[in-house]
């Protein structure tokens, strides 16, 4: 099943594995890589030595091609563009829009740029800046996420870009990837289905909580970290939901802290980065003190295995997962059922 996202990126098959933080690490995209689809790394938690060794980790597993999400305000990302540049990475994605400076930089040394946007006229200006291709998240997705359904935000964008279209958010099997090709999409990207495989890093018991959740278990709150923002029900979300302001700021400033001191970032650079993330998201000030909070928040769920303590990003489509595959046998039999679904459509 080859689309245009296949001959842009070099990968077999058109399934994306998005950049979730401390999820996409290299174990789960080089899997990805391996079953023949796009792995994306998740660099916002990591420092650039760490994800220069991330991004060496992947080639030593494979030599398949993969990409790595960056984010575009933050005070490294130039260096971080320059990391790509030399380790000859296929992918560039961004979870906000590049500058066109940053765009034509990647597209020089022959790197794919994939920003992900949440409206049309986004979809617009980056196309028009160069971007390849654009993934497009509806509200249906995990994370921060928009409110429009991507039954709605998919057409809309592959009627306004002349430039491969990525679908996300809802979309977890073949059936979805057959009517993201016939809506116009050249494949789709999923978070939650990838994170709930046996290739995943995250705790057993904590993708328990996710297989045992239902489509009805998810929330969206700006109550955590000041945007829109999809997961699962908990203790967290319970309480963030009842308290003021006011009162989760104190738990946002220690868990910022913390993830400085885990980091290594020096206080200017997470000042540089707040200050930049205001100026992109046009938050108030208290709002990025929220969101400064949601790298730790999601750590201790994800990855010390603790959701009570933390968040459980998660898309709708979570209700509709009940068993861990491998990215391999997920990948083929995705796009053996979306050749069956599309097959049987050709033939009534």
């Amino acid at each position: 099943m080859r689309t245009p996202l296949c001959d842009l990126t070099g990968v077999r098959h058109p399934v994306v594995q998005t950049g979730m933080g401390w999820v996409a690490g290299p174990s789960l995209v080089s899997a990805t890589a391996r079953a023949g689809g796009l792995g994306v790394l998740a660099s916002a938690t990591m420092t650039l030595p760490q994800l220069a060794d991330a991004v060496r980790e992947v080639k030593e597993r494979t030599d398949n091609p993969f990409g790595v999400n960056l984010r575009a305000d933050a005070s490294d990302a130039e260096e971080r563009v320059d990391l790509l540049i030399r380790e000859q990475v296929r992918v560039a994605s961004f979870a906000l829009a590049p500058s066109q400076r940053l765009i034509g930089k990647l597209k020089d040394a022959g790197i794919v740029v994939i920003p992900s946007i949440g409206a049309r006229r986004h979809a617009e200006k980056v196309a028009a800046w160069g971007a390849d291709a654009v993934l497009v998240q509806g509200g249906e997705g995990g994370g921060h996420t928009g409110a429009v359904a991507t039954t709605l935000l998919l057409p809309q964008v592959v009627d306004a870009v002349d430039i491969p279209v990525i679908a996300a958010g809802g979309f977890f099997d073949g059936r979805g990837l057959a009517a993201a090709l016939c809506y116009g999409a050249a494949g789709v990207a999923m978070g939650t289905r990838f994170l709930l495989t046996s290739d995943s890093r995250v705790p057993r018991e904590v993708q328990q909580s996710y297989l045992d959740a239902s489509v009805s278990d998810t929330v969206v709150t700006s109550r955590v970290d000041g945007m829109p923002h999809r997961m699962l029900r908990t203790g967290l979300t319970e309480a963030a939901e009842s308290r003021s302001l006011l009162r989760r700021l104190p738990d946002a400033l220690r868990q910022a802290v913390a993830f400085k001191s885990m980091t290594g970032m020096s206080w200017r650079q997470l000042v540089t980065d707040g200050l930049a993330m205001r100026r992109s998201q046009k938050l108030p000030l208290s709002r990025v003190l929220l969101a400064a909070n949601t790298p730790m928040l999601i750590k201790s769920a994800l990855v010390d295995g603790r959701p009570d303590a933390g968040v459980l990003p998660a898309g709708q489509v979570v209700g509709m997962i009940d068993e861990l595959p491998s990215c391999e046998e997920l990948i083929a039999r995705i796009v053996t059922e979306a050749a069956s679904t599309l097959s049987g459509l050709s033939s009534t």
